[in-house]
């Protein structure tokens, strides 16, 4: 299994990682941290440009063994600005279901890059990974993730309780899902999405 290692939309470049990005994704990371910092654990205070290249390595073997596939997120016209990233990874390959995640950095929020690059990356996992389902976690009170879920037609399975522990504390988790047949209408209508 594996994925293309760069895909476009409209107005996005989504491109594998490489070992020149992790300035870039340092840089988008530490100009977003109170806010990612809230639900991600990964987004610690003491965030580094270490932190940022041991995920640029991570990523580039998670990809070489299909675990995941990562991508930075750029606009066609300034494309050495990190917009955050995402990811694409298989959950079960048996029941053929895929998970995805995201995150766009704090001053170029409300633009709608979230839901144009994750209605890229579903694609993606329907056509080139064949993922009968696609889920997303989101915490609870995350509101631009859940915005990005119901504007691209997710259904909500119900909550994940306890599910990620951030700084001492255990967050429930919202999981959503789109199925194949559910998603080929609205690939039609990614246009309007906003």
């Amino acid at each position: 299994m594996t994925a293309p290692d760069r895909v476009e939309t409209a107005r996005l470049v989504l491109e594998r990682f490489n070992r020149r990005t992790g300035d870039a994704l340092y840089e988008a990371v530490s100009a977003s941290l109170p806010e990612l910092h809230e639900w991600l654990p990964w987004a610690h205070p003491g965030y580094k440009r270490d932190d940022a290249a041991a995920f640029v390595r991570d990523s580039l073997e998670a990809w070489k063994e299909g675990r995941a596939f990562d991508y930075a997120i750029r606009t066609r016209n300034e494309p050495g600005l990190h917009l955050g990233n995402v990811s694409i990874w298989p959950v079960s390959r048996m029941s053929r279901t895929g998970e995805i995640g995201y995150w766009v950095r704090t001053d170029r929020a409300s633009q709608g890059l979230a839901t144009e690059a994750t209605d890229r990356i579903i694609r993606l996992g329907f056509e080139d990974l064949v993922f009968h389902k696609v889920t997303l976690r989101i915490a609870i009170g995350n509101r631009a993730s859940e915005r990005v879920a119901e504007k691209l037609g997710f259904t909500r399975e119900g909550v994940l309780r306890e599910e990620l522990l951030i700084r001492g504390r255990w967050i429930d988790h919202t999981l959503y899902s789109l199925l194949d047949h559910e998603y080929r209408p609205l690939s039609r209508a990614a246009g309007q999405l906003g």
